[in-house]
C-alpha cells in the first residue's frame, strides 16, 4: 500500500487526504438528505459538517499526540502533521459532538436529538471512507494473520517496522466494511422509527463494533487488563446505548398511549 496518490515536484498527493475529503463530501450529502427529519437548513447542514470535521480532526491529533507524548515532546514539529496519518477516532467524536451540540442547542435552537439521528448514517459512511484511507496510509493496521486476504505493507512502513513482512489483518477494511453496514441499517430505522432511537443503536452499535474490532489491531499496547483504550470507551459505549434506546422507547411508548387518551 503506497500512501501516496502521486506527486508533481515537491507536491504529494495523500490517500489519506483524498479520503478524508471524500468522507465530508458523501457524510454531508447524507445529512442533507436528512434535512426534513433533522428540522436544519441546508446551511445549518453545512455548518454543522463542517464544525464537525474540524473539531473531529482536532480531537483525533490531539488524543493521538498524547497517548503517544513520549514520541511528540521530542519531535513538536510532527505534532500537526495529520497528513501522515495518526487520528483517534474516540478524540475527535468526543469533541465533535461537543461542539454539535452546543451549536444545534444556542445558535440553531434546533432539537439536538433529532440532529443526531440524522446525522448518524452520515458519521459512520464518512468513518468507513476515513478508515479506507487509513489503509492506504499504513496506520491503524493489524495483527499477524495467516489468511489468503491478508496484507503485507512495503519497506519502512510503520506495520513493516513493528511485524517485518508478516501479513496482517486488513482491519481498517474490517472496520470499513462494517461501519458501511451500520449506516445503512441506520438509514432505515431514521425513517421507521421515533426520536431517539437513531442515535442510540449508533451509540450502542459502534462500542460493539470497535470492541470486537480492537482485537484485530496491532498498532497499539494494552490498556486496562488486556484491553486497549478503545476497546475500554467502546465498552462503556454499550450500556450507555443500551439505556439510551431503553428511554427513547419508553418515552416513545408514552406518547403513543399519550395520543391514544386523548
Amino acid at each position: 500500500m503506497d500512501p501516496v496518490l502521486f506527486s508533481i515536484g515537491s507536491f504529494s498527493l495523500r490517500w489519506y487526504g483524498v479520503m478524508a475529503a471524500l468522507g465530508f463530501i458523501v457524510g454531508l450529502t447524507i445529512f442533507q438528505l436528512n434535512k426534513k427529519y433533522a428540522r436544519l437548513s441546508s446551511d445549518q447542514i453545512s455548518n454543522v459538517v463542517l464544525l464537525g470535521m474540524i473539531a473531529g480532526v482536532a480531537g483525533s491529533r490531539i488524543f493521538y499526540v498524547v497517548q503517544n507524548w513520549s514520541y511528540y515532546k521530542n519531535n513538536p514539529a510532527a505534532i500537526i502533521r495529520v497528513d501522515q496519518g495518526g487520528l483517534v477516532f474516540y478524540g475527535g467524536f468526543i469533541l465533535a459532538l461537543i461542539l454539535i451540540v452546543w451549536y444545534v442547542k444556542k445558535i440553531c435552537k434546533a432539537d439536538v436529538i433529532r440532529s443526531l439521528d440524522a446525522l448518524a448514517p452520515a458519521l459512520a459512511v464518512a468513518h468507513a471512507l476515513g478508515r479506507v484511507g487509513c489503509f492506504f496510509n499504513g496506520c491503524c493496521y493489524g495483527k499477524p494473520a495467516d489468511l489468503w486476504w491478508s496484507v503485507v505493507y512495503p519497506e519502512n512502513t510503520e506495520p513493516f517496522v513493528r511485524y517485518g513482512a508478516m501479513a496482517l489483518h486488513p482491519v481498517q477494511i474490517y472496520e470499513a466494511i462494517l461501519n458501511v453496514i451500520l449506516a445503512a441499517v441506520l438509514w432505515c430505522v431514521l425513517r421507521k422509527s421515533k426520536r431517539g432511537i437513531t442515535t442510540a443503536c449508533y451509540v450502542l452499535a459502534y462500542g460493539l463494533l470497535r470492541f470486537v474490532d480492537e482485537f484485530f489491531r496491532g498498532d497499539h499496547s494494552d490498556f486496562v487488563q488486556g484491553f486497549t483504550p478503545a476497546q475500554v470507551i467502546g465498552f462503556g459505549m454499550i450500556p450507555a446505548g443500551i439505556i439510551l434506546l431503553v428511554v427513547f422507547l419508553r418515552k416513545q411508548d408514552e406518547c403513543v398511549e399519550s395520543a391514544e387518551q386523548q
